[in-house]
């Protein structure tokens, strides 16, 4: 078994949200759901096959139809060995997505998706993030790229930034509803956002980015766009996503942390990698 973690969409070059990249991992869902939870990382995905690659994607609770940064990550490490594009496709949904590397970043090619008609009612967002006095800059909405996200506008950063929301809420609403969780965001520029990500019920696995909710805003506002996201974690991404005809790219900086991670070629194929 071969272990590559990469940072993605970092600000700088010791920033970004790890991903780890399995190769001849651990077979079956539980198994991998077992290495994810005990990784320490983000989020795992698992590349079977070859040209193109099947990619499995978990994050420590819970197994995902897709993760961009993972996607990246991927992304990262089969752009390295073999050239671009690279073609990868999503093991839950069979989704089919271009990977590239360029001057400005590594790139995934995704398309929007159908969104289920969901009711969101008014106070939806207000009841979610547990603020019962909630001012919204427009009116939330469903979007996809692989994965459903709720976007909610807020007015500014210290809205952004104060919000503390019940998590197990919002992940009970997510099952219900097939959503992966709410995105909240705030404009910055007039291209510019910066968001946060409320998926996990542990608050310390907030997510430093999330490039599927990047791809999702993009796709919605029809124009390219940055999002800044994870500075107020200690951790400052930049994600890039724009338009390509009737797709989105969704990129950003990808940086291996450690190549192949110690002792991880010699693991078992059921092993975690290490503790939390």
């Amino acid at each position: 078994m071969k272990v590559h973690r990469v940072r993605c969409f970092g600000a700088t070059p010791d920033a970004g949200n790890v991903a780890d990249v399995i190769e001849d991992g651990p077979a079956s869902v539980a198994d991998r759901l077992a290495f994810a939870d005990a990784s320490g990382a983000p989020a795992c995905v698992f590349i079977d096959g070859a040209g193109p690659w099947e990619a499995d994607f978990y994050y420590p609770h819970a197994r995902s139809p897709l993760c961009l940064h993972a996607t990246l990550a991927a992304a990262h490490v089969l752009c390295q060995r073999h050239g671009g594009p690279v073609t990868l496709k999503s093991a839950m949904r069979g989704q089919m997505m271009e990977l590239t590397q360029e001057v400005a970043g590594t790139f995934a090619r995704v398309r929007k998706q159908a969104v289920a008609p969901i009711g969101i009612e008014p106070g939806l967002p207000a009841f979610l993030l547990g603020e019962p006095g909630l001012r919204l800059a427009s009116p939330p909405l469903l979007s996809s790229v692989g994965s459903t996200k709720l976007l909610i506008e807020v007015p500014d950063r210290a809205s952004l930034h104060a919000l503390t929301p019940p998590l197990g809420r919002i992940v009970d609403w997510g099952k219900e509803q097939g959503v992966g969780g709410c995105y909240v965001y705030c404009r910055v520029g007039d291209s510019e956002f910066e968001g946060r990500n409320f998926n996990h019920l542990d608050p310390a696995r907030e997510d430093a980015a999330t490039g599927v909710a990047a791809g999702a805003l993009c796709a919605w506002l029809e124009r390219d766009i940055v999002v800044h996201q994870g500075a107020h974690l200690g951790n400052p991404c930049t994600l890039l996503a724009r338009i390509d005809g009737q797709a989105v790219l969704v990129g950003g900086a990808t940086v291996a942390q450690d190549g192949q991670r110690p002792g991880a070629a010699d693991a078992p194929p059921h092993a975690p990698a290490g503790p939390r």
